[in-house]
């Protein structure tokens, strides 16, 4: 997906422009970013189409940053790039909503291919999909609007968790590995995290579950993967 916007927000200004030069020689548009406060007006009022994110701004925690944007923006993909590369905190950026997370140093070419696949996976879904209702159990799934609904009550989803469900739903009570769920969700030249499924799925399991300790739904078959269930007596 070449000219879409980017928007990185990045306070160290030479980091920041190698990232823009890399970016621009690959056909995007960027915008910049030196704190969070700045990052927050330019994707309310410039509607970027990624937003590269780094962690330790002068302002504000990249994690804050992170949350806000997810709660007023869920769809938009979000990719964290940090020096902070210790497995809690890719965890906790995964667990708040990033799509992904990228340790520097980076090569500069994986990032924009990373990018690329971010930006491929969310974008799968084409505005023009005619309107399709799926309906199982207490779920209700707009595949038009990408709206999840549980009981009646809207259960809102980030991009990823939207295209997580929309395979539940298609092979609902069919188990599903986790490599299965890497290579349709994340793409077969995914360079990250393989454990990011597992972050995404606990995420997900906590907005649909009553219990998620206890889940009735989105179930893991330990050592292969997850399911996920609707009973009889449910559809």
């Amino acid at each position: 997906m070449t000219n879409a916007k980017i928007l990185v927000v990045e306070d160290e200004v030479p980091i920041r422009k190698l990232i823009v030069f890399n970016l621009q020689r690959s056909n995007y548009e960027v915008i910049e970013a030196g704190d969070g406060k700045e990052a927050i007006r330019l994707v309310h009022d410039q509607s970027p189409a990624l937003v590269l994110l780094d962690l330790m701004l002068p302002d504000m925690d990249g994690f804050e940053i992170c949350t806000k944007l997810r709660e007023s923006h869920p769809a938009l993909p979000i990719v964290i790039v940090s020096a902070r590369g210790q497995d809690m905190e890719k965890i906790m950026g995964l667990e708040l909503g990033a799509d992904d997370y990228i340790v520097k140093p980076f090569n500069p070419l994986e990032l924009v291919a990373r990018i690329r696949t971010v930006l491929r996976r969310t974008n799968q879904i084409s505005p023009k999909t005619p309107v399709n209702v799926i309906s199982t159990g207490p779920f209700v799934l707009e595949t038009k609007t990408q709206r999840l609904y549980k009981s009646g009550q809207l259960v809102k989803l980030t991009a990823r968790e939207y295209q997580l469900i929309k395979l539940f739903f298609d092979r609902f009570n069919e188990p599903i590995t986790r490599d299965e769920l890497l290579d349709e969700i994340w793409g077969i030249n995914y360079f990250g995290d393989p454990k990011t499924v597992d972050v995404h799925i606990r995420r997900l399991s906590e907005k649909i579950e009553e219990d998620p300790s206890h889940p009735i739904h989105l179930k893991t078959i330990w050592g292969f993967g997850y399911c996920f269930q609707v009973s009889e007596k449910q559809q």
